[in-house]
């Protein structure tokens, strides 16, 4: 259908998933454009956001990434940024902190519970459901890390871009429209034990080197644990409404 309603694209058919970060990267070896746009298919796209996020990457060379705000189908805004999954970052998220005080930017860092999502602003890690990518920078990084699994390797792209120098903004004048999960809610409990999954191999390549190797995996453990026991709490529930569903 494709092919046959739209014969200016090219469209490349695999015989087999070969992952979310090879399938980018396989695209965005043929690109041959400034940009790569990083698209879920669970989104609705205005052309003036798609001109909005390149007119601001024109004016801004220093951008790597520029990502537009999300929303909902009935309009309403959808959370989409988030600081970067530091320890203390985790920690502030795990003890709640960031619902006590949602407006302070320490406790509320991660989540960025603080940001009403009203300004341009620079962000550590934005939903990769739709970004505006420099190709230049893409190429510079060597794109996604095919090693990484589903979650994380959007996180890990925007780790190494701004460790290459390159800035990453948020632009609310260019809105999409975001079914937030349509494309992975089918994963179930293994949505859950792939973002444990990518946490941890995003520690194992960033933090690991940075700390002496007792203090790290005492480290690794504490966010392994917080990982399970959210995995834990949705088993449970998904075992509860199974059987009220009886």
């Amino acid at each position: 259908m494709v092919q046959r309603e739209f014969p200016q694209v090219r469209l490349v058919v695999n015989d087999e998933n070969i992952g979310y970060a090879a399938a980018n990267n396989q695209g965005a070896a043929i690109a041959k454009g400034r940009y790569l746009l990083l698209l879920n298919p669970d989104t609705v796209v205005p052309n003036e956001a798609i001109n909005c996020l390149v007119e601001f990457s024109e004016a801004h060379p220093d951008a790597g990434i520029v990502a537009p705000k999300l929303v909902y189908p009935d309009g309403s805004l959808q959370p989409s940024v988030r600081s970067f999954p530091t320890p203390a970052a985790l920690l502030f998220s795990a003890l709640l902190l960031d619902r006590i005080f949602p407006k302070s930017r320490i406790f509320g860092r991660y989540r960025m519970t603080w940001f009403r999502y009203d300004q341009v602003i620079e962000v550590d890690q934005p939903m990769a459901s739709a970004l505006l990518v420099r190709k230049t920078a893409w190429e510079q990084i060597g794109g996604m890390d095919e090693t990484m699994p589903i979650f994380f390797n959007d996180v890990d792209l925007c780790w190494r871009l701004k460790k290459a120098g390159w800035r990453i903004y948020f632009v609310p004048d260019a809105v999409i429209v975001h079914h937030h999960g349509a494309s992975t809610r089918l994963l179930g409990i293994g949505k859950a034990l792939a973002t444990h999954k990518g946490l941890l191999r995003f520690y194992d390549k960033h933090f690991r080197p940075l700390m002496p190797a007792p203090l790290y995996w005492l480290l690794r453990s504490f966010v392994s644990l917080g990982s399970q026991l959210r995995i834990a709490v949705l088993l449970a529930a998904n075992l509860l409404v199974s059987l009220l569903q009886k």
